[in-house]
């Protein structure tokens, strides 16, 4: 080879080398962390603290229904009244109960999600005091829509029966909701996106 030609290739090789070393600036600033609201990240969360709070709902209500006299349950069973009638308040112990609170997490989560979304995008840097005040808001507003605009005319619509606005008091069904809201607002500290700094 002439070293004309060996001179050139040499050139040719050490540009190529030099455009891998500094990447485009758009590639830049599409890389990690993302610019601006984190979407996804902010759903996750929002699913992760819904269920959260859903437990802890569901888990009051579990403590909460023997003191009263009332079966570990009950909200369960009035909750599948919407899938399955009148059937499910005397349905066995078992796998059907076992569905019905796997329902009620999962329900839990997508309202998380809701919750956490509002939240981080119009409360992210609200005081403490605010976003417990606003999601006290919230949770009873939940309450309200679900029971009295939703499912006091779907449910004997649906199903024939009006038994989850009947049966579950009106206390019980407010410190639910507000149980629920405030177990995802008091975990809003640890769904803020904070990306490590380079």
């Amino acid at each position: 080879m002439d070293p004309e030609t060996r001179r050139r290739l040499i050139e040719e090789h050490l540009e190529a080398i030099r455009r891998l070393e500094t990447p485009p600036a758009a590639a830049e600033d599409a890389g990690w962390p993302p610019k601006g609201y984190y979407l996804l990240w902010h759903i996750v969360v929002g699913m992760t603290l819904g269920g959260i709070g859903a437990l802890v709902s569901l888990g009051a209500n579990m403590i909460g229904a023997p003191l009263l006299g009332e079966d570990p349950l009950k909200l369960i069973r009035v909750y599948l009244t919407f899938p399955m009638g009148e059937s499910a308040l005397t349905a066995e112990a078992g796998s059907v109960l076992f569905i019905g609170c796997m329902l009620y997490l999962a329900t839990g989560a997508l309202f998380g999600v809701l919750f956490h979304l509002t939240m981080s995008l119009f409360f992210r840097d609200a005081p403490r005091g605010r976003k417990f005040a606003i999601a006290t808001a919230m949770g009873l507003g939940l309450w309200i829509f679900n029971y009295y605009l939703v499912l006091s005319w779907l449910q004997p619509m649906l199903l024939g029966g009006n038994w989850i606005v009947r049966l579950v008091p009106i206390w019980v069904a407010a410190l639910t909701h507000l149980c629920f809201a405030w177990t995802v607002v008091a975990g809003e500290f640890w769904g803020r996106f904070e990306p490590e700094t380079r």
